[in-house]
């Protein structure tokens, strides 16, 4: 079956500086960085996904320099040029910056862009935040997101259970642009308190019809998963959204530190295995070209 990946990431240390990366003591909920911290180039991304029948590619940002939003969207489209993939490009910008209309159009200017990503993932545990503050309780944030409208870019949906009210009410202020949930939700807290907070902010976010999602990023929040630890986050996202706003995508490099794209792949399939093959088109292939507009 024809695969389309809507999520991995490249870099070139040499290129881009990408502040995350260049901190080897730094680790994060899953471990530390370290063993991310190489180049991953587009021949690295081909070789891992050599056995799928890999059509296209969507790229997500992944945190080079704020100061130059720019600066990877270029680096991207070079590539591209050279290599036919990344096919599109989720590109990054700042939402509390004054001059965010002018930096999202500038991004508009490259054809492969198709949305932006800014990571919201806020926890009072200083272990699994990655932002200061919760921007979705920022009044210039929440203002700027406008800036959106009109420009035909989604936006990559990344956050904590927990916050997914708040999304969810972004997103039915916002109903014009649609939503890409990454991660099926990062369910990191795995206590039955955090099932709970999981499974309600994934429920409400379902509701709103602008919002498709990412079956993803299982190992970040499972770093020992096998095909039935992961089956019913897998399954319970699929019966929440339905199979027509699910995509399965890898995730590479990060996920490649728990697996390999073979094994996750063999995973997905598994899972699914008692689809219709139309189902299963849908998830693996044309529900990314429809979003991400390949």
């Amino acid at each position: 079956m024809a695969v389309i990946d809507p999520h991995h990431h490249l870099w070139d240390l040499t290129e881009i500086h990408y502040p995350w990366l260049e901190d080897r003591n730094k680790t994060a909920f899953f471990g530390s960085y370290a063993p991310l911290a190489e180049n991953y180039t587009v021949e690295d991304y081909l070789a891992d996904s050599c056995h799928q029948e890999l059509t296209h590619s969507v790229h997500i940002q992944a945190e080079c320099d704020p100061a130059d939003p720019l600066a990877e969207t270029r680096w991207l489209d070079r590539l591209a040029d050279r290599h036919g993939l990344p096919t599109a490009i989720v590109a990054y910008a700042d939402f509390v910056r004054d001059d965010i209309r002018e930096v999202l159009e500038r991004h508009c200017a490259f054809a492969r862009v198709r949305g932006i990503r800014q990571i919201l993932n806020y926890h009072r545990d200083p272990c699994l935040t990655y932002t200061a503050h919760n921007l979705l309780e920022d009044d210039t944030w929440r203002k700027n997101f406008s800036a959106l409208a009109g420009l035909d870019l989604s936006f990559d949906l990344q956050l904590y259970p927990r916050q997914m009210q708040q999304a969810a009410k972004l997103a039915t202020q916002h109903d014009d642009i649609l939503f890409i949930l990454n991660h099926t939700g990062m369910p990191v807290e795995r206590d039955d308190a955090g099932i709970v907070d999981w499974r309600t902010g994934m429920t409400k976010l379902a509701t709103c019809d602008n919002v498709v999602v990412k079956i993803s990023g299982l190992g970040m929040t499972d770093p020992e998963w096998t095909t039935d630890s992961i089956r019913p986050f897998v399954l319970e996202t699929i019966d929440l959204f339905g199979v027509e706003r699910c995509m399965f995508a890898s995730n590479f490099p990060v996920d490649g530190l728990f697996s390999n794209f073979d094994i996750l792949y063999a995973a997905y399939r598994a899972i699914t295995a008692d689809f219709s093959f139309s189902e299963q088109a849908m998830l693996f292939h044309d529900n990314a070209a429809r979003y991400y507009r390949l």
